[in-house]
Order: C-alpha cells, then structure tokens, then sequence
C-alpha cells in the first residue's frame, strides 16, 4: 500500500513538472512574438513616415476651415511648414501657436490627415464688429483720434488695424464706430454689443464711452444720452424705438439731444441746454 501510494506521487509530480515547462515555453514563445510584433510595428511606422507618400510637398495640401476674412491663401503662407515635409514630423502644436501669433486668429486646432496626406487646419477668427477709436479732448466734439486706433471684436478686445489690413487690402470695415478707452468698457461691452444687436432695430452708428457716467449713441435720431450702462438698456432702446415718429415732427430739426436716462420719462432737449422740454413717447 505504502509503496503504491508513493508510486503515484512520483508520477503525479513528474506530470506537474511537465505541466510546468510547458508553461514556461508557451509564456516564452508568446512574450517572443510580441517583442516581435513591437518591433515590426515601429519598423513599420518608420518605414511608412520615410516613404514619399506621407510627404506634404504644396501647400494645396493644406486644408483651412472655419475662416470668413482673412483668405485661404493668406493663411497658408503663415504656416511656419518648410515644404516638403513629412506628415509625421509636423508639429501641430507648433503650427497653432504660430499661426495666432502671426494672425488675428482666436483658436486654432490642427490634425494630421492620412488618406490623401495633408494638414485640416480649422481656425476661429476674431471677428471685427466695431471700429475702436481712442480720442482725447472733452465731450463736446472738439475729441481727436490717436494714433491707436483699432478693431474691435465681440468680445472687446482691441485688434490692431494692420492685423487686418496687412493681410487683405479688400477688408470692408465694420460701420459701427466705438469712443473712449478699451479697457474701461471691456468688462460690459459683449453684453452691450449683444443687446444692441438683438434688440429692436435702432440704427445706432456710434456710441460714445468716453464719459462712463453718460454712454452717448448717435442713431437716426440724433444723439441720445443713456447716463451710465446699466441693465436699463434693453428698455431705453425699445423706448427709442418707439420714438421713431418724433422724426415727422416739424421741431426734429432742433432737437438738440434725446434724454433717455429713465426710459419711462424721456425729455428732449431743444436748443439751448437751459430750454429742457419735457416729450412723452410720441
């Protein structure tokens, strides 16, 4: 009995020891073919950046997307690309931060393309939607324009003129002019820009900053004083428009200013400033 049992624990071992080495090859072979597949696959992806396909020789291979104003063409000569070039070696990164830094683009986003080889480069310009001009002088008209004047986008931030012009001769700039300082008004310009733009349909050309305890717009109208900007403004604006009609009166012509600090009492000012007459909406 003794000597059977310890026949089979002989073989039992012996067949887990086979079992064992078996193991081992099977983990041997597999970790082989993948330092294999690794390798094959770098050698591959080598082989394949190195072959005159993946080479972006003109800059047609160049895909842009997403511009208005600026020309397909403009942007890509300002893409820092040494042609040829190969797909792989392109740094979009690289191409990104110079392409903002060279043009008034507010994002940028890069992508290699494989089939057929190139560049998609989509770009977000900052729109202008206001000439910026910075003046000194005092309120009354006497204000001059400095040498730094500009563009402003939706946001209210001041784009250099020559970003624009230097690029495209033919830029047609916008019709609405902005006095005063940039910095100061930047805080609530985006929400004064939109109100202004969605709100009844005023033809405001100017609106003057230069004082910001009275914003003062130029419209169809003549001049109409706002006082500082608040959350009044959707209102005094729809209050103008209803206004429209004080145009058919025959006094229009010396009306001197539209009051509209409380757009629920709007006076007009006619003639001399001390001749204050008090108007209801028409």
């Amino acid at each position: 009995m003794t000597s059977s049992i310890a026949s089979v624990s002989q073989t039992e071992l012996a067949q887990r020891r086979q079992k064992l080495r078996q193991r081992r090859r099977v983990r041997f072979l597999q970790a082989g073919w993948r330092v294999l597949a690794v390798c094959g696959l770098t050698a591959g992806v080598v082989w394949a950046a190195t072959l005159p396909t993946w080479v972006i020789r003109r800059p047609e291979q160049v895909q842009i997307e997403g511009n208005h104003l600026i020309p397909v063409r403009t942007l890509r000569s300002l893409l820092p690309i040494p042609y040829p070039q190969s797909l792989f070696r392109v740094e979009p990164q690289v191409i990104a931060r110079e392409l903002q830094a060279r043009a008034p683009i507010e994002d940028v986003i890069v992508n290699r393309q494989l089939f057929p080889p190139g560049l998609v480069v989509q770009v977000k310009e900052r729109l202008p939607v206001a000439i910026a001009l910075m003046t000194e002088g005092n309120l009354q008209g006497t204000a001059k324009t400095t040498p730094n004047n500009g563009l402003l986008d939706e946001n209210g931030m001041l784009i250099p003129l020559e970003s624009y012009t230097a690029l495209d001769q033919s830029l047609k700039l916008p019709s609405l002019k902005v006095m005063g300082n940039p910095t100061a008004y930047r805080p609530y310009w985006s929400k004064l820009y939109h109100e202004l733009t969605q709100g009844p349909p005023v033809n405001v050309s100017e609106v003057d900053l230069r004082n910001p305890s009275n914003m003062i717009l130029k419209t169809d109208l003549g001049l109409v004083h706002l006082g500082a900007y608040s959350a009044r403004f959707s209102s005094q604006l729809q209050t103008l428009d209803r206004m429209r009609r004080l145009s058919t009166h025959s006094s229009f012509s010396q009306i001197t200013y539209i009051d509209l600090r409380n757009p629920e009492a709007p006076t007009i000012q006619v003639g001399k400033p001390k001749d204050l007459v008090k108007s209801g909406t028409p």
